[in-house]
C-alpha cells in the first residue's frame, strides 16, 4: 500500500493561519509558527474582550442615564431614578434610556418626572 503525504492538508492549514494574521508585523504575519502563536492569541483577546464589550457599554448607559437626570433634578440620582422606574412599572432598558437622555430630552424629563411621582 503506498503512503500518504500530508502536503496538500498541511499547506492548507498553514495558509488558514498566515490569511487570519495578515495585517500582522514582521514575522508574525508570514512564519507558520509565529503566526499560530500570535493569532491563537489575537482569537483569546476577542472571546474575552466580546464580554468586556458589555460590560462598558453598560457603564457607558449608566453614565448617561445619570448626567440626564441630574440635569433635570439635582436632587435625584441613578439608583432613585432606577428605583422610581421599577415602583412606576416603567420597563425600559438602559441602553434605550440613555439614548433618550442624550436625544430627546423632553422625552426623558417626561420619565423622570414619572419617576420622581412613583417615589413620592
Amino acid at each position: 500500500m503506498s503512503r500518504v503525504k500530508g502536503g496538500a492538508a498541511a499547506h492548507a492549514k498553514h495558509r488558514k493561519v498566515v490569511k487570519a494574521a495578515k495585517g500582522y508585523y514582521g514575522a508574525r504575519k508570514s512564519n507558520f509558527r509565529t503566526a499560530t502563536q500570535a493569532v491563537d492569541k489575537a482569537m483569546q483577546y476577542a472571546t474575552r474582550d466580546r464580554a468586556a464589550k458589555k460590560r462598558n457599554f453598560r457603564a457607558l448607559w449608566i453614565q448617561r442615564i445619570n448626567a440626564g437626570v441630574r440635569a433635570h433634578d439635582e436632587s435625584l440620582n441613578y439608583s432613585k431614578f432606577i428605583n422610581g422606574l421599577s415602583l412606576a412599572g416603567i420597563e425600559v432598558d438602559r441602553k434605550v434610556l440613555a439614548d433618550l437622555a442624550v436625544h430627546e430630552p423632553e422625552a426623558f424629563a417626561a420619565i423622570v418626572d414619572q419617576a420622581k411621582q412613583a417615589l413620592a
